[in-house]
């Protein structure tokens, strides 16, 4: 017996408003990227940094930076969907039952159809990635098991991470087809999945497939099914690079037909510099809602709440506004990371002044829309790329935005102990000494009070230049250094105001020869990456999929010494962590529970 006004899934599939609403229940499984909160990638690994113990913030991921990662309650548990996790096998079950009905819906379109079930596809193969990535070898729900199943059956079993690949492109082959080239009725349907979309991250996908963590790991040889077939194939597969490469020239080539392209900054009714203007092109690449750039965004991962742990009190007339916390914080790794102003890592270039990065210079006519005029702050910041000034705050840098739009007179920071961008009580601070610019749309205003105004945006899980990256890396794995490659490693570094990778090289590096060796170009496309993505959630998946986590996490983490008041003192490199990271790391653990309960499911290495 059913009571009245209780939901049975056959009344979700009886007309098309109500299956429309399932559908949309397929979509909110999604990750909230933009959530610190639930996003492994912002607490979780070595971009940015925080004091503890935290406030304003649920410290589950950084406690798993912290090494305290553990099986009895796993942190950011999408296993089971606790601890910060979205509970993503629940998500594979709705995405079934939606499969299983939608051919109940009575005034459902064909072409209407066929594009939902597409779309659910899509987010099935995207669920199981979600899962793999964070866990290896997952359990493989193509269909929902019916009520009458024994307890037997319901035990399901880890799948080999080659299988769980495999499935997962099927889906987004089945996919593709039915999906739109691109969104007709944006008011409506941004954030829904397209053919771009899809084929973006199906590159991403397989160039996951092709990196050392998954293809070729010799360290998980013993890490077997019940049967003793390894869940990772300890042989290296060329193949997978190959299949890499074509699907991400397909993506790319897809992605322009439907008319994206890098983003660069235009208004009319400013007048700014061109060096403001190379800044807001790589901050509103992510920052600016819908842009070109974007290849799927999230319309359920709003950036609001993000926007207000990365900004910092900037206005010496309203210091008191703790609406604004500045504790998202980069590290000092994270600001020797980004490239000179000739385009290469600080320690190839040899015009640059590496030996004295740590002195302290004033800031100059030639930086002043980068740096203060006249204000005391490290070597370091000087002759820098414009995507470190457009990504990173610091003391003595300049901020543009926040209400003033003229950039001959715009904020600067002040971030030493006492001033107004230092710490506010015991919280609401950053702990390097450096700020989330990028991530802070530039129409941020603080006002009197607890007031503020904040430009939201849907979180960019994928955008071209993340594409075009990803294609320069699978196809230097295939063939060596190209023109080709380093034609769309230029595309993203014109837009960063840089010349070309073969113009930087031959001119100023120590090495002129090594962009010229694939050896040399793989290590140079890793770094490309980190710079241009940074503080998006990337650099923690790449990092461990390149299997260089064990050595970057095992590295101190330090910032300045935000305590100090004087310059001298507060330019002084801190230590701030020392973290530890080993193989069982690469992979959260499945929780006791979940083992105990299914005894088919074999636990994570070294946990």
């Amino acid at each position: 017996m059913v009571p009245d006004n209780v939901a049975t899934i056959d009344n979700a599939f009886t007309l098309r408003a109500q299956a429309e609403k399932f559908l949309f229940t397929c979509y909110s499984y999604l990750p909230r990227e933009a959530d610190v909160n639930a996003n492994p990638a912002f607490t979780s690994g070595d971009e940015f940094w925080f004091y503890y113990p935290l406030e304003y913030i649920n410290p589950r991921g950084f406690n798993i930076a912290r090494g305290n990662q553990n099986i009895v309650s796993p942190y950011m548990n999408y296993w089971d969907g606790s601890e910060g996790g979205q509970p993503l096998f629940r998500a594979l079950r709705d995405c079934n039952i939606f499969l299983e009905n939608v051919d109940k819906v009575i005034d459902l379109e064909p072409f209407m159809r066929d594009r939902w079930v597409a779309e659910v596809k899509f987010l099935k193969a995207y669920y199981h990635f979600w899962l793999l990535r964070m866990y290896g070898p997952i359990p493989i729900i193509k269909e929902n098991l019916p009520v009458s199943s024994s307890v037997d059956e319901v035990k399901v079993e880890r799948a080999p991470v080659d299988e769980v690949f495999e499935y997962i492109f099927t889906l987004i082959n089945e996919a593709v087809p039915d999906l739109p080239l691109k969104i007709q009725d944006r008011a409506a349907e941004m954030g829904r999945l397209t053919q771009p979309a899809a084929l973006a991250m199906k590159a991403k996908i397989a160039v996951t497939a092709a990196s050392p963590l998954f293809n070729g790991n010799e360290a998980y040889r013993n890490f077997t099914t019940a049967d003793g077939d390894p869940f990772f194939n300890p042989a290296f597969d060329q193949a997978k690079w190959d299949s890499a490469m074509v699907i991400s020239k397909k993506a790319i080539e897809v992605s322009e037909e439907a008319g994206h392209q890098l983003f660069y900054f235009s208004n009319f009714l400013l007048d700014l510099s061109d060096s403001t203007i190379t800044k807001m092109n790589i901050r509103n690449s992510v920052a600016e809602r819908w842009n070109a750039e974007t290849l799927w965004g999230s319309s359920n991962s709003r950036s609001r709440e993000l926007q207000r742990h990365a900004m910092l009190r900037i206005d010496p007339l309203r210091t008191v506004n703790q609406q604004v916390r500045a504790h998202l914080a980069p590290t000092m790794r994270m600001a020797e990371l980004f490239y000179t102003e000739n385009g290469l890592p600080l320690t190839e270039d040899k015009n640059w002044h590496y030996a004295d990065r740590y002195e302290i210079w004033e800031g100059d006519e030639a930086h002043k829309y980068y740096l203060k005029e006249g204000y005391s702050t490290s070597a370091l910041h000087f002759n820098r790329e414009p995507r470190f000034y457009a990504s990173m705050g610091f003391d003595g840098s300049i901020w543009y935005g926040q209400g003033k739009t003229d950039d001959e007179d715009t904020w600067h920071i002040e971030a030493k102990l006492g001033q107004t961008s230092s710490t506010y009580g015991t919280s609401g601070y950053s702990v390097t000494g450096y700020f989330t610019k990028k991530l802070v749309n530039w129409n941020f205003v603080i006002q009197d009070g607890q007031n503020y105004v904040v430009e939201d945006y849907p979180w960019p899980i994928m955008r071209l230049a993340d594409l075009y990256l990803l294609y320069a890396e699978a196809k230097n794995e295939v063939e060596g250094p190209s023109a080709e490659i380093y034609h769309y490693m230029n595309l993203v570094r014109e837009r960063a105001g840089l010349k070309t990778l073969e113009e930087s090289w031959d001119n100023h590096a120590i090495n002129s020869n090594k962009y010229k060796t694939k050896e040399g170009l793989r290590e140079i496309i890793h770094q490309e990456r980190g710079i241009e993505l940074a503080f998006e959630g990337q650099r923690f998946w790449d990092m461990r999929r390149w299997k260089k986590a064990e050595i970057v996490m095992n590295q101190t983490i330090k910032g300045w010494d935000v305590f100090q008041e004087e310059t001298v003192g507060y330019y002084r490199p801190k230590t701030l962590y020392n973290p530890t990271f080993s193989l069982r790391d690469y992979f959260w653990p499945i929780s006791e529970n979940s083992i105990i309960v299914n005894r088919k499911l074999i636990q994570n290495p070294g946990w």
